[in-house]
């Protein structure tokens, strides 16, 4: 019940917010419009220029409001105003004189047609990119859970070896296909993470909460976290000299980096150091993963974050650990965060994957 009634105060809360926030664009948007009239009148002869300018406020706050309520108050507001602000007889209001309620009936219909195909523009937009998300969301739940059927069938598969065939198999053959098990466990483990992050951006009553975040102590829990798995591997860092503050959902990136190193070491194959570049832009800090392993397939790097990697021959990728799962999963989050990701093969030797993250939500 207190966990019930707290979500319903959030919701209370944030439904007031937005209305205060809408309320708040409307009024400042229509506020400065009229400012604006009022300065220009110093300049022009006619005021002929007064209906489109609050046509254009109507507009911008269908724009960058939500629903067609404030767009239609926006509009009848306008009609009024300019009437009682800016038509003779000045502040009073008069819709008689010859012309002019045909001028002003004109402008609020035009004024109504443009916020409701506004919004109605700005929904479709939405409805797209929820359609966009719903179809990711399948696509990646459909790889993984190809994924899942592989590991598990091996980890069967040397259970049971074990258990018929017991006293016949020596100590070295036994701790083999345990090893192999563990290894197939902790892929799984790695696979389950990426399905919780999947489902924490595309839930539907779980939105993406992010805040300022120490780019460095991210980094070194990634680093940390890889380094239990892959001791063997060497780790080198990058940074500015200034500390990075950029707003994120901490876990989710740090999940991101581990991901990112853990493809350098399971496709690079002759990988041994995988290196973290952090470089700041004006308005955006960059991520590079690179390594020194075998390089990305030239056929494979056009569709590699699309959750299901073929060769042009045709073949998989990686049948056993697809690398597309988690480069998918990887480019949810970044897109989340609005920002983006690319891969490619270094000149030298090896492949570098990148994202980048606005500084500012």
């Amino acid at each position: 019940m207190r966990k019930m009634w707290k979500g319903r105060k959030e919701r209370s809360e944030k439904r007031l917010f937005d209305i205060l926030k809408n309320c708040g664009i409307t009024a400042g948007i229509l506020g400065f419009v009229t400012a604006f009239c009022f300065f220009l009148q110093n300049f022009a002869t006619t005021d002929t220029h007064v209906p489109l300018l609050f046509v254009l406020g109507v507009l911008l706050i269908s724009r960058y409001t939500d629903g067609y309520f404030y767009g239609i108050i926006a509009s009848m507001i306008a009609v009024v105003g300019v009437n009682f602000v800016f038509t003779y007889p000045y502040f009073a209001l008069n819709f008689t004189i010859t012309g002019y309620p045909l001028t002003f009936l004109a402008m609020l219909a035009v004024a109504l047609m443009v916020s409701a195909l506004t919004t109605q523009i700005k929904r479709q937009e939405q409805d797209r990119l929820e359609a966009e998300k719903e179809k990711m969301r399948g696509n990646l739940l459909r790889a993984v859970s190809h994924d899942i059927r592989t590991p598990l069938t091996s980890i069967l598969g040397s259970a049971t070896g074990i258990l018929e065939s017991y006293d016949v198999l020596g100590r070295q053959e036994k701790l083999a296909l345990i090893q192999d098990m563990a290894e197939e466990a902790q892929w799984l483990i790695r696979v389950v993470e990426n399905l919780l992050s999947v489902t924490r951006i595309h839930g539907n009553s779980t939105q993406l909460s992010t805040c300022e975040e120490v780019v460095e102590e991210i980094i070194g829990g990634a680093v940390l976290k890889f380094k239990k798995r892959f001791c063997q591997i060497g780790v080198e860092v990058e940074m500015p000299p200034e500390a990075l503050l950029v707003p994120m959902d901490g876990i989710l990136i740090e999940q991101v980096l581990v991901n990112l190193m853990e493809n350098s070491v399971f496709h690079g194959k002759t990988t041994r150091l995988v290196r973290i570049i952090v470089r700041e832009a004006r308005e955006r800090v960059d991520f590079l993963v690179e390594d020194d392993g075998q390089g990305i397939r030239e056929s494979v790097l056009p569709h590699i974050f699309e959750g299901s990697l073929q060769s042009r021959e045709g073949e998989a990728y990686d049948a056993r650990r697809n690398m597309g799962i988690g480069l998918s999963v990887c480019m949810s989050i970044v897109k989340a965060h609005g920002g983006d990701m690319t891969a490619k093969n270094r000149d030298g030797q090896g492949a570098c994957v990148a994202f980048w993250l606005p500084k500012e939500e």
